[in-house]
């Protein structure tokens, strides 16, 4: 059984839970046999595939803001979970710019808030916190990030996910190191694409609306390089994080990084193009290129995932092929016949894993199987 069965019969608590990462992570722990509890503050798109799945009914789901400590506290002192996976964040880079204040107080202030009541719990506790590979101080270089490196950001959305870091490592420095109950890590990861995002700018979705209503697609940075990767590579890294966490094999309080290799790197408009062919079985000239770019954007940011693989012993599993077909196969099915969505994100799930297995990755292969 993938993560050495550790989440079977757990009880996991996701902050964000409603989100587009957040729903994947709590479908994979239900299929793992976890009892999921989340807290969130509302249901952040529409389309939704937390609602899709129908999650709400099938997860012990509060919904309550990240900010609010006592709130927050008691949702999770009643649950006493084995694990916490904080996601709650404002993710989106536009919004950023557009409420910066709301940004820099749902992910500094949110992330200290959830820092605060871990510090004081007294329960065996491992905790993964997720920020993002835009904690880095992006310098545009051609090398991977690596977790050492400096975090900052010259955007708000950065700055607030850079600052979160900082804020992270002073909890853990003064406080959590120092309780033997509980075992932390903060991961990053970006560029995170798939099936059941309908998040406002990002290509995947603004590619998905337009083939679905037949509009052109506009590329604000058609020429911008992304190391994409399928929103199951990072959730397996945060899985197989906490299960290390959780067996006292990985280094309590690190960071770890997770993203694809060098070979996925795409430019905007490779990957638009490529979705349109798979979407409709050829080119229909729907991908326009515009030059109003309302915001700065960084053109590259790759990250450096050589201490996943020598401490978790965790690779990226998917090449850019798979990425583009379990992305157009979730979509497709979703709008012709979404009864069957949550049996199909499922069955996504265990391909992953079973692609994983055969490439001989730790997390997915039987625990009598390994090195």
């Amino acid at each position: 059984m993938e993560f050495n069965n550790v989440y079977k019969d757990k009880k996991v608590f996701i902050t964000g839970n409603t989100g587009f990462k957040g729903t994947w992570l709590s479908t994979w722990l239900l299929n793992l046999g976890a009892h999921v509890y989340g807290y969130s503050k509302d249901i952040p798109t529409t389309p939704s595939m937390f609602e899709a799945l129908d999650l709400e009914n099938k997860c012990t789901h509060t919904y309550g803001d990240i900010r609010d400590k006592e709130s927050l506290q008691q949702v999770i002192s009643q649950a006493k979970p084995d694990f916490i996976f904080h996601l709650a964040a404002q993710s989106i880079v536009s919004t950023s710019y557009k409420e910066p204040l709301e940004t820099i107080s749902t992910n500094v202030v949110g992330t200290a808030v959830i820092l605060d009541i871990i510090k004081d719990i007294d329960f065996d506790c491992s905790c993964i916190i997720i920020t993002s590979d835009k904690a880095y101080d992006n310098v545009e270089w051609i090398w991977g990030y690596r977790e050492n490196d400096r975090m900052g950001g010259k955007d708000i959305y950065s700055g607030s996910k850079g600052a979160a870091e900082l804020i992270i490592n002073a909890y853990i420095q003064s406080f959590i190191s120092k309780k033997s109950n509980i075992k932390i890590a903060t991961v990053r990861a970006g560029n995170v694409i798939g099936g059941g995002d309908w998040s406002a700018d990002r290509i995947v979705v603004d590619c998905i609306n337009a083939f679905t209503s037949q509009k052109n697609v506009e590329l604000r940075s058609p020429a911008a390089t992304r190391p994409w990767q399928h929103v199951l590579e990072p959730l397996s890294g945060y899985l197989t994080t906490g299960q290390y966490l959780f067996e006292n094999r990985a280094i309590n309080g690190e960071a770890f990084n997770f993203g694809p290799s060098a070979e996925q790197l795409r430019t905007v408009y490779e990957l638009s193009s490529e979705l349109e062919k798979r979407w409709f079985g050829e080119s229909k000239s729907l991908i326009k290129i515009t030059d109003n770019i309302p915001f700065e954007e960084a053109k590259l940011l790759k990250l450096n995932c050589d201490k996943a693989l020598a401490y978790l012993q965790w690779k990226a599993t998917l090449d850019f092929n798979h990425i583009l077909n379990y992305i157009v196969e979730w979509y497709q099915c979703y709008y012709t016949n979404p009864t069957n969505i949550f049996d199909l994100t499922i069955k996504q799930i265990n391909e992953y894993t079973y692609q994983a297995s055969t490439l001989g990755i730790n997390w997915a292969i039987e625990n009598d199987k390994r090195d």
